[in-house]
């Protein structure tokens, strides 16, 4: 909604859930909370040449299962599963101390319509940014991979010192309709940042996929199937 609020918290339990899965009070839910937030920013460090949508944690009881999913889950696997043992060995020893390693589970989930997916498309800008590719040929490629993929709108906005140039401005593209003030609107959110000679250059993605609607008769892109009672 403007700049004010994050789309996705803003349409949490209306389009969309929560991430992590879990219940706890008092200062366990203090000290999960703060291990899920660092649990996840290492993997998206980690793991940025997979290709990483989102991750989803459950936690019940001595048990704590992540799942990943990935546009490319093979990088992550690895040769006959090694990387994945690899991944827990790492996430054990820097996180999850207080789980034993047999109880970390990690599922690794392909995404199967990755040009769909605002936190792939984002991080790829900016691996092309970090590879001194043009950012409005950047900009442009991604819009035209996203709607290619059947997106009904998309927003794109870059910002920092573009091309090297002293004085940091804003560009945006724009193309097809993106609703930020429609509650029932699907509209897939990320941030990415790519690090790059002359500073750091800040890329914004909204991705509009269509409505969502919880009424009988109605498909998720709001086409009606059959007749409504008024």
């Amino acid at each position: 909604m403007g700049h004010k609020i994050n789309p996705k918290v803003f349409r949490l339990n209306i389009t969309r859930t929560w991430p992590s899965k879990w219940f706890a009070s008092g200062q366990s839910l203090i000290k999960n909370l703060e291990q899920d937030v660092r649990l996840k920013k290492f993997l998206f460090v980690e793991l940025r040449e997979a290709g990483v949508d989102r991750f989803e944690i459950e936690r019940s009881g001595h048990k704590i299962t992540i799942g990943v999913f990935t546009a490319k889950p093979g990088i992550i696997i690895g040769r006959g599963g090694s990387g994945v043992g690899d991944l827990k060995k790492k996430l054990h020893d820097k996180f999850l101390k207080n789980f034993r390693l047999n109880d970390i589970n990690l599922n690794i989930t392909e995404f199967d319509r990755p040009n769909l997916s605002s936190m792939i498309v984002a991080e790829s800008m900016a691996m092309d940014i970090e590879k001194r590719m043009p950012f409005r040929r950047v900009m442009k490629q991604a819009i035209n991979r996203v709607e290619r993929a059947g997106a009904l709108g998309v927003k794109v906005v870059v910002s920092g010192r573009l091309n090297g140039s002293e004085i940091a401005r804003t560009e945006m593209l724009t193309s097809g309709k993106v609703p930020l003030h429609t509650l029932r609107a699907d509209i897939d959110f990320a941030k990415a940042t790519a690090k790059t000679t002359y500073g750091t250059i800040g890329i914004k993605l909204w991705i509009y996929k269509g409505d969502v609607f919880k009424k009988q008769g109605e498909t998720a892109k709001g086409e009606v199937v059959g007749e409504m009672k008024k």
